[in-house]
Protein backbone atom coordinates (compact mmCIF):
# COMPACT_ATOMS: atom_id res chain seq x y z
CA UNK A 1 0.00 0.00 0.00
CA UNK A 2 1.31 3.20 -1.22
CA UNK A 3 1.47 6.05 0.20
CA UNK A 4 2.23 9.19 -1.08
CA UNK A 5 -0.22 12.16 0.66
CA UNK A 6 -0.86 12.53 3.50
CA UNK A 7 -3.79 14.51 4.90
CA UNK A 8 -3.70 15.64 8.64
CA UNK A 9 -7.23 16.43 10.80
CA UNK A 10 -6.18 18.74 13.53
CA UNK A 11 -3.42 21.99 13.17
CA UNK A 12 -3.05 22.44 17.00
CA UNK A 13 0.17 20.76 19.14
CA UNK A 14 -0.13 17.12 17.95
CA UNK A 15 -1.52 18.12 14.20
CA UNK A 16 0.84 20.92 13.34
CA UNK A 17 3.74 18.23 14.47
CA UNK A 18 2.55 15.17 12.64
CA UNK A 19 2.07 17.32 9.59
CA UNK A 20 5.41 19.08 9.70
CA UNK A 21 7.43 15.33 10.31
CA UNK A 22 5.17 13.88 7.64
CA UNK A 23 6.41 17.04 5.14
CA UNK A 24 10.39 16.87 6.33
CA UNK A 25 9.98 12.85 5.75
CA UNK A 26 8.70 14.20 1.80
CA UNK A 27 5.32 13.15 1.66
CA UNK A 28 2.73 15.88 0.27
CA UNK A 29 0.57 17.02 3.31
CA UNK A 30 -2.66 18.52 3.83
CA UNK A 31 -3.31 20.36 7.15
CA UNK A 32 -7.20 21.18 8.06
CA UNK A 33 -8.90 22.25 10.72
CA UNK A 34 -12.33 23.21 11.20
CA UNK A 35 -11.37 27.30 11.21
CA UNK A 36 -8.65 29.29 9.37
CA UNK A 37 -7.51 30.78 12.19
CA UNK A 38 -6.46 27.68 13.85
CA UNK A 39 -4.75 26.80 10.61
CA UNK A 40 -2.58 29.84 10.29
CA UNK A 41 -1.50 29.31 13.75
CA UNK A 42 -0.83 25.57 13.28
CA UNK A 43 1.67 26.80 9.89
CA UNK A 44 3.29 29.59 11.81
CA UNK A 45 3.94 26.71 14.81
CA UNK A 46 5.76 24.57 11.94
CA UNK A 47 7.37 27.92 10.67
CA UNK A 48 8.60 28.76 14.07
CA UNK A 49 10.18 25.14 14.72
CA UNK A 50 11.92 24.37 11.11
CA UNK A 51 13.45 27.96 11.92
CA UNK A 52 14.80 26.46 15.17
CA UNK A 53 15.87 23.64 13.22
CA UNK A 54 18.10 25.43 10.71
CA UNK A 55 19.65 27.52 13.03
CA UNK A 56 20.57 24.81 15.33
CA UNK A 57 22.17 23.73 11.97
CA UNK A 58 19.74 20.24 11.95
CA UNK A 59 18.82 21.38 8.51
CA UNK A 60 19.46 23.75 5.64
CA UNK A 61 17.28 26.59 4.80
CA UNK A 62 16.60 24.80 1.59
CA UNK A 63 15.47 21.70 3.43
CA UNK A 64 13.00 23.98 5.69
CA UNK A 65 11.52 25.78 2.41
CA UNK A 66 11.08 22.39 0.51
CA UNK A 67 9.55 20.79 3.34
CA UNK A 68 6.77 23.81 4.05
CA UNK A 69 6.37 23.79 -0.26
CA UNK A 70 4.98 20.62 0.55
CA UNK A 71 2.02 21.52 3.15
CA UNK A 72 -1.35 23.03 2.00
CA UNK A 73 -4.24 23.64 4.27
CA UNK A 74 -8.15 23.56 4.22
CA UNK A 75 -10.68 24.16 6.62
CA UNK A 76 -12.61 21.39 4.42
CA UNK A 77 -12.13 17.77 5.41
CA UNK A 78 -13.03 17.04 1.98
CA UNK A 79 -9.57 17.73 1.60
CA UNK A 80 -8.62 14.27 2.49
CA UNK A 81 -10.86 12.71 -0.45
CA UNK A 82 -7.46 11.82 -2.50
CA UNK A 83 -5.12 11.24 0.70
CA UNK A 84 -3.63 7.67 1.20
CA UNK A 85 -3.42 8.01 4.53
CA UNK A 86 -5.60 10.17 7.32
CA UNK A 87 -3.92 10.96 10.71
CA UNK A 88 -6.60 12.11 12.61
CA UNK A 89 -5.75 14.43 15.86
CA UNK A 90 -8.86 16.43 16.74
CA UNK A 91 -9.80 16.29 20.66
CA UNK A 92 -10.17 13.52 22.99
CA UNK A 93 -13.85 13.24 22.75
CA UNK A 94 -15.51 9.99 21.94
CA UNK A 95 -18.52 11.07 20.06
CA UNK A 96 -16.30 13.28 17.92
CA UNK A 97 -13.61 11.26 16.82
CA UNK A 98 -16.70 8.22 15.84
CA UNK A 99 -18.46 11.30 13.56
CA UNK A 100 -15.37 12.17 12.13
CA UNK A 101 -14.45 8.73 10.85
CA UNK A 102 -17.85 7.87 9.85
CA UNK A 103 -17.69 11.29 7.63
CA UNK A 104 -14.10 10.43 6.53
CA UNK A 105 -15.32 6.82 5.69
CA UNK A 106 -17.46 8.58 2.98
CA UNK A 107 -14.87 10.93 1.77
CA UNK A 108 -11.70 9.02 1.37
CA UNK A 109 -11.00 7.04 -1.52
CA UNK A 110 -11.37 3.30 -0.44
CA UNK A 111 -8.26 2.35 -0.26
CA UNK A 112 -7.26 5.41 2.24
CA UNK A 113 -5.83 4.10 5.78
CA UNK A 114 -7.48 5.65 8.49
CA UNK A 115 -5.16 6.68 11.42
CA UNK A 116 -6.17 8.14 14.68
CA UNK A 117 -3.99 9.61 17.27
CA UNK A 118 -6.12 9.03 19.73
CA UNK A 119 -4.18 8.14 23.61
CA UNK A 120 -6.98 6.38 24.56
CA UNK A 121 -10.09 5.79 22.75
CA UNK A 122 -10.79 2.09 21.29
CA UNK A 123 -9.65 1.55 17.75
CA UNK A 124 -12.38 -1.27 17.80
CA UNK A 125 -14.93 1.43 18.58
CA UNK A 126 -13.60 4.12 16.17
CA UNK A 127 -13.21 1.21 13.31
CA UNK A 128 -17.06 0.89 13.96
CA UNK A 129 -17.96 4.02 12.70
CA UNK A 130 -16.63 3.08 9.21
CA UNK A 131 -17.37 0.43 6.42
CA UNK A 132 -13.57 -0.45 6.46
CA UNK A 133 -12.51 -1.75 9.71
CA UNK A 134 -9.53 -3.43 8.09
CA UNK A 135 -7.75 -0.16 7.56
CA UNK A 136 -8.24 1.34 10.71
CA UNK A 137 -5.64 1.71 13.11
CA UNK A 138 -4.14 4.31 15.60
CA UNK A 139 -0.69 6.10 15.43
CA UNK A 140 -0.89 7.79 18.80
CA UNK A 141 3.01 9.90 18.11
CA UNK A 142 4.21 11.67 21.30
CA UNK A 143 4.76 15.21 22.79
CA UNK A 144 6.39 16.98 20.92
CA UNK A 145 6.53 15.12 17.86
CA UNK A 146 9.22 16.79 16.03
CA UNK A 147 11.43 15.99 18.81
CA UNK A 148 9.84 12.79 20.37
CA UNK A 149 10.55 9.12 18.44
CA UNK A 150 8.30 6.92 19.72
CA UNK A 151 5.12 6.46 17.20
CA UNK A 152 2.59 4.06 19.10
CA UNK A 153 0.92 1.61 16.51
CA UNK A 154 -2.39 0.37 17.37
CA UNK A 155 -3.88 -2.43 15.53
CA UNK A 156 -8.00 -3.17 15.94
CA UNK A 157 -8.73 -6.75 16.30
CA UNK A 158 -9.63 -6.40 12.25
CA UNK A 159 -6.56 -4.24 10.98
CA UNK A 160 -4.72 -5.46 8.02
CA UNK A 161 -1.70 -6.59 8.12
CA UNK A 162 -0.61 -4.50 4.76
CA UNK A 163 -2.35 -1.71 6.71
CA UNK A 164 0.19 -2.25 10.04
CA UNK A 165 2.94 -2.56 7.80
CA UNK A 166 2.21 0.50 5.54
CA UNK A 167 1.77 2.53 8.44
CA UNK A 168 5.06 1.38 10.11
CA UNK A 169 6.93 2.31 7.05
CA UNK A 170 5.93 5.46 6.98
CA UNK A 171 6.04 6.39 10.92
CA UNK A 172 9.83 5.35 10.08
CA UNK A 173 10.61 7.42 7.54
CA UNK A 174 9.39 10.15 9.19
CA UNK A 175 12.09 9.19 11.73
CA UNK A 176 10.15 7.72 14.36
CA UNK A 177 10.38 4.35 15.82
CA UNK A 178 7.06 2.49 15.55
CA UNK A 179 6.08 0.26 18.27
CA UNK A 180 2.92 -2.41 18.22
CA UNK A 181 0.62 -3.03 20.73
CA UNK A 182 -3.42 -4.43 20.39
CA UNK A 183 -6.28 -2.45 21.27
CA UNK A 184 -6.81 -1.89 25.17
CA UNK A 185 -7.83 0.46 27.46
CA UNK A 186 -4.64 3.32 28.00
CA UNK A 187 -2.78 1.14 25.04
CA UNK A 188 0.79 0.71 26.60
CA UNK A 189 1.78 3.87 27.00
CA UNK A 190 -1.08 5.39 28.84
CA UNK A 191 -2.37 2.54 31.27
CA UNK A 192 1.28 2.64 32.67
CA UNK A 193 2.13 6.24 32.25
CA UNK A 194 -0.89 7.83 34.06
CA UNK A 195 -1.68 5.49 36.98
CA UNK A 196 1.61 6.52 37.94
CA UNK A 197 0.57 10.37 37.49
CA UNK A 198 -2.30 9.43 39.32
CA UNK A 199 -0.30 7.86 42.13
CA UNK A 200 1.89 10.94 42.15
CA UNK A 201 -1.29 13.14 42.67
CA UNK A 202 -2.49 10.96 45.39
CA UNK A 203 1.01 11.11 47.06
CA UNK A 204 0.83 15.15 46.91
CA UNK A 205 -3.23 14.89 48.52
CA UNK A 206 -1.97 13.03 51.33
CA UNK A 207 0.53 15.58 52.45
CA UNK A 208 3.27 13.26 51.94
CA UNK A 209 5.59 15.63 50.08
CA UNK A 210 5.61 18.90 48.05
CA UNK A 211 5.56 18.83 44.20
CA UNK A 212 9.17 19.93 44.58
CA UNK A 213 9.84 16.77 45.83
CA UNK A 214 7.85 14.29 44.52
CA UNK A 215 9.12 15.54 41.56
CA UNK A 216 12.61 15.74 42.09
CA UNK A 217 12.83 12.47 43.75
CA UNK A 218 11.37 10.69 40.08
CA UNK A 219 14.15 12.79 38.15
CA UNK A 220 16.67 12.00 40.20
CA UNK A 221 16.42 9.08 41.78
CA UNK A 222 14.35 7.36 38.64
CA UNK A 223 16.18 9.22 36.04
CA UNK A 224 12.69 10.70 34.62
CA UNK A 225 13.69 13.33 32.26
CA UNK A 226 10.78 15.35 33.32
CA UNK A 227 8.65 14.65 37.01
CA UNK A 228 4.47 12.84 37.22
CA UNK A 229 3.37 16.21 38.29
CA UNK A 230 5.14 18.80 35.88
CA UNK A 231 4.44 15.93 33.24
CA UNK A 232 0.25 16.26 33.97
CA UNK A 233 0.51 20.00 33.73
CA UNK A 234 1.95 19.40 30.18
CA UNK A 235 -0.44 16.89 29.24
CA UNK A 236 -3.07 18.63 30.65
CA UNK A 237 -4.85 17.80 34.21
CA UNK A 238 -8.25 17.29 32.00
CA UNK A 239 -6.49 14.66 29.44
CA UNK A 240 -5.22 12.98 32.43
CA UNK A 241 -8.50 12.90 33.87
CA UNK A 242 -10.12 11.56 31.20
CA UNK A 243 -7.10 8.44 30.12
CA UNK A 244 -7.76 7.51 33.90
CA UNK A 245 -11.54 7.37 33.76
CA UNK A 246 -11.05 5.14 30.39
CA UNK A 247 -8.91 2.94 32.64
CA UNK A 248 -11.00 2.58 35.54
CA UNK A 249 -14.39 2.09 33.30
CA UNK A 250 -12.51 0.06 30.64
CA UNK A 251 -10.47 -2.34 33.00
CA UNK A 252 -13.17 -2.39 35.94
CA UNK A 253 -10.42 -2.16 38.67
CA UNK A 254 -10.66 0.35 41.12
CA UNK A 255 -6.85 0.91 41.39
CA UNK A 256 -7.41 3.09 38.26
CA UNK A 257 -9.85 5.83 40.27
CA UNK A 258 -8.36 9.37 38.89
CA UNK A 259 -7.62 10.80 42.41
CA UNK A 260 -9.80 12.69 43.96
CA UNK A 261 -7.78 15.90 44.00
CA UNK A 262 -7.03 15.67 40.49
CA UNK A 263 -10.82 15.51 39.63
CA UNK A 264 -10.92 18.91 42.13
CA UNK A 265 -8.13 20.61 39.94
CA UNK A 266 -9.91 19.62 36.29
CA UNK A 267 -13.10 21.23 38.04
CA UNK A 268 -11.35 24.43 39.14
CA UNK A 269 -9.80 24.98 35.86
CA UNK A 270 -6.02 24.24 36.62
CA UNK A 271 -5.67 22.31 33.68
CA UNK A 272 -1.97 22.54 33.65
CA UNK A 273 0.08 25.06 31.12
CA UNK A 274 -2.84 25.58 28.78
CA UNK A 275 -4.64 27.39 31.60
CA UNK A 276 -1.47 29.21 33.23
CA UNK A 277 -2.09 26.93 36.63
CA UNK A 278 -2.05 23.15 37.71
CA UNK A 279 0.43 21.46 40.06
CA UNK A 280 2.69 24.68 39.13
CA UNK A 281 1.94 28.43 38.22
CA UNK A 282 3.00 29.28 34.23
Amino acid sequence: MSIQKIAVLGAGQMGNGITQVAACAGYTVVMIDIKQEYVYKGLSTIRTSLGKLVMKERMTQVEADEALSRISTSTERKAASDADLVIEAIPEIPELKFSTFEELDMICKPSAILASNTSSISINEIAKSTKRSDKVIGMHFMNPVPIMKLVEVINGSETSEDVTNSVIEASEKMGKIPLCCNDSPGFVSNRILCPMINEAIITLDEGVAEPEAIDGIMKLGMNHPIGPLALSDLIGNDTVLHIMNVLHSGLGDDKYAPSKLLIRMVEDGKLGRKSGEGFYKY
